[in-house]
């Protein structure tokens, strides 16, 4: 495949969960600032959106390693066998109290949510190592800092992952490769509605010891217009993307950037607070 020499010569970006949210947005984002961005879904009628808004768009589904191979083939075959940044970002959450989450919800979302990332991620280190540099962004959450009722299966990936991360960077420090968390609050986003499916097909909450607590609490969250009030906190998409773009194009990157005043209070009280309180505080707050 002949390559443009404008094409070749900008910055290319893997990303990955475009569809809406934090992945749209930094795909705006990032190419406004000249990156080439490869903004891959995994649905294809996705991609097709994101086709017609100019972007290069590879099918890319973290349950599936040969679309894994095949969304990567298809960036280096653009860029002349380079890619000089990975952001690993498409997830789901699947709600619900633990005692009632089967444990094939929690490999299901195991499986897209950090298995997926560490296959993918295993895939590009060969081709940065090859070129001298690269970029590793995991785009984690104030979940992965502390817990939070309701939300024990995608707490459990983002606490996983944040020690994945973090293993990672050590290890990778021999080499020209930075690795970077984000760890984001509440965002403006579509996975509260994108969890239903994953909340319906795995909790029966009308036959939970707390189901009045689902009536409560979870239910009227998980199922009220899009257009209701947003948490305390949030934050568009563009605020995770200016983090995003400082963890890509600084010399030195920090290990881990927070977004949103939640995730800077949180980490300051999992730092300060004995467990118990803290523990408390969170119950409290749900």
């Amino acid at each position: 495949m002949a390559q443009d020499e404008g094409e070749t010569s900008r910055p290319s970006i893997l990303i990955t969960g475009c569809s809406s949210g934090i992945g749209e947005s930094a795909a705006r984002g990032l190419r406004a600032r000249g990156w080439r961005v490869f903004a891959s879904c995994r649905r294809e009628e996705d991609c097709a959106r994101m086709r017609l808004m100019g972007f290069d768009s590879p099918r890319l589904d973290y349950t599936n390693e040969a679309s894994m191979q095949a969304a990567l083939a298809e960036v280096l075959a653009a860029t002349g066998g380079t890619l000089d940044a990975l952001y690993n970002n498409g997830a789901h959450a699947a709600p619900g109290a633990l005692e009632d989450l089967p444990t094939g919800a929690l490999r299901e979302i195991f499986e897209v949510n950090l298995f997926g990332w560490h296959t993918l991620t295993r895939m590009v280190i060969p081709v940065m190592r090859a070129q001298g540099h690269g970029r590793i962004i995991n785009c984690s959450s104030v979940l992965g800092i502390v817990p939070m009722p309701w939300r024990g299966a995608y707490v459990s990936t983002k606490h996983a992952l944040e020690g994945l991360t973090d293993v990672l960077r050590i290890e990778m420090s021999d080499t020209p490769i930075k690795v970077v968390l984000i760890e984001p609050g509440p965002i403006t986003s579509r996975i509260r509605a994108n969890s239903v499916p994953h909340f319906e097909k795995w909790v029966d909450w009308e036959a939970s010891p707390r189901r009045a607590q689902y009536e409560g609490s979870l239910l009227k969250r998980l199922y009220a217009s899009s257009g209701g009030k947003p948490d305390t906190f949030e934050l568009p998409g563009s605020a995770v993307t200016e983090k995003l773009i400082l963890a890509l194009e600084s010399d030195h990157p920090a290990p881990r950037y927070y977004v949103t005043t939640a995730t800077h209070i949180m980490g300051t009280l999992r730092r300060l607070l004995p467990t118990r309180l803290l523990d408390l505080l969170i119950a409290r707050a749900r």
